[in-house]
């Protein structure tokens, strides 16, 4: 008892001796950071020290010169910090990639569909967009949803529309939908499209989206021949002889090419004052040829396939017979002709209540001999007279029957240039005897002058005659009648 006694009293001793001589340091929750520092530790380690450290997430208690926990934390942000704008520029990079990829299929589609203009056979050609296909959602965009509409006919509408390259475009859409084939439909216009000439509407592209048919053509700032000879602009700028003459030529000229220098012969099988479109500069150009073919459909019945085209310039032997010719197409010219003469469309109005056609009305006025009665008052009588009796008698020469007895339109073209040379020498020699009246201020320099501008005139009646270096001889006096 006594010997137990003495161990717990030594122990107890030792216990307090303990107390006595040890330290004691409490550093918890006091936001500490780093490794302790290895004194302390070693004195931690052998008991000479309490060190109490809890509570500071970033201090190191393993003794080592630097902390490898908050050294990972450490990479781990910086690893995110380069990592996410590495992410994002290659991001961007790739959408770059895939819009400049985008970008350049439609350069390659545009270039596709412009490459045909560097070709020798469409070096007439000026729109960068020939024999091109349309889908429907194409013709929607270019024309705004078909926003404005600038005209219609048999056919059906046509919306003004622009391409890519801000070029202006008429979008004629079929009024009805359509039955024909597409390989049928789609080898006329392609042909039509190879169609090339000065006086020609360019015909720039098609449309075959299901039973939608369109076609896509050059716009013509100047509007139609209807609208210049009858419309409100013929009040405000009524067109001169010169310029209806040069009209019939151009005219002329787009429907001979049509004749003799197509492939088959293209019949056009419409011909009238609507469809011979003009320029800003009032080139004239003959337009919708072909169309009676590529929506062949248009004009079938259950019985029998009826005759295109318009009354009133229609040909009486044509429509009566169905056999379609050239000179079918001249009996509509002819029409043409006389509305260019008299400004009168093709049905005059005699009373309130009847009109007879134009060629009736003019027989009847010429028989009275006077060609003044006939021609149009708003050209002032600023014409030559023999000019309109040959134009007036060539128009009359287009509707003969039977048809054998009409010219071609070869032998029209030749007319006109001779009328055009009447015209011109008419001209000239108004501006010769204005200028008579003051050569005595100074003869020398007025003669000079007057030459000049003869010189001038003459060329620019060879020119628009197209006959440099071989003028046809000029025929004064009015023609046989």
């Amino acid at each position: 008892c006594k010997y137990t006694c003495l161990l717990q009293f030594t122990s107890i001793c030792a216990s307090a001796y303990f107390k006595i001589f040890v330290l004691y340091s409490d550093l918890s929750s006091n936001k500490l950071s780093g490794s302790i520092p290895a004194a302390l530790v070693r004195k931690r380690q052998n008991g000479s020290l309490v060190l109490m450290i809890g509570n500071n997430a970033n201090i190191c208690d393993n003794g080592a010169s630097t902390c490898a926990p908050n050294d990972k934390q450490k990479n781990r942000t910086l690893i995110i910090a380069i990592a996410v704008p590495i992410a994002v520029a290659t991001l961007l990079f790739v959408a770059a990639i895939i819009i400049l990829h985008r970008r350049r299929i439609k350069q390659d589609t545009w270039m596709a569909n412009s490459a045909r203009l560097n070709s020798p056979r469409d070096r007439e050609r000026s729109n960068l967009f020939e024999n091109r296909q349309f889908s429907y959602k194409e013709l929607k965009l270019i024309t705004a949803n078909f926003k404005e509409e600038i005209g219609r006919g048999g056919f059906g509408a046509v919306f003004l529309g622009y391409l890519e390259n801000g070029s202006p475009v008429a979008v004629k859409i079929r009024s009805k939908t359509s039955s024909q084939g597409d390989r049928e439909f789609l080898s006329e216009a392609q042909h039509l499209s190879r169609v090339h000439h000065r006086n020609l509407v360019s015909l720039i592209g098609y449309c075959k989206d299901k039973k939608q048919l369109a076609l896509v053509y050059e716009y013509m700032h100047g509007g139609d021949l209807e609208d210049r000879l009858r419309g409100e602009v013929s009040v405000a700028t009524p067109l001169s002889w010169h310029r209806r003459l040069k009209i019939a030529l151009d005219s002329a000229h787009g429907l001979e090419y049509l004749h003799k220098s197509c492939q088959p012969p293209l019949i056009h099988r419409d011909v009238k004052t609507k469809n011979i479109l003009l320029s800003a500069d009032l080139d004239a150009k003959i337009s919708d040829f072909g169309l009676t073919k590529v929506f062949a459909d248009e004009f079938m019945t259950h019985i029998t396939t009826q005759p295109a085209g318009t009354l009133g310039y229609l040909d009486p032997e044509y429509y009566n017979t169905s056999r379609l010719s050239e000179k079918s197409d001249v009996y509509s010219f002819g029409v043409v002709l006389l509305e260019l003469i008299t400004g009168q469309s093709p049905a005059v109005a005699i009373t309130d209540t009847e009109s007879i056609h134009i060629a009736q009305w003019v027989r009847q006025k010429l028989s009275e001999g006077n060609i003044e009665s006939i021609a149009d008052s708003k050209m002032g009588r600023e014409y030559d007279v023999n000019s309109v009796w040959k134009v007036t008698e060539l128009a009359l020469q287009c509707k003969e029957q039977p048809s054998r007895e009409r010219p071609t339109m070869t032998d029209v073209v030749a007319e006109l240039k001779e009328c055009l040379e009447l015209e011109v020498s008419r001209g000239m020699g108004n501006y010769n005897s204005v200028t008579s009246g003051t050569s005595n201020l100074s003869a020398t320099s007025t003669d000079s002058h007057n030459d000049a501008q003869a010189n001038d005139l003459k060329q620019q009646s060879v020119l628009e005659l197209g006959q440099v270096g071989d003028a046809s001889p000029t025929h004064i006096g009015p023609a046989p009648r």
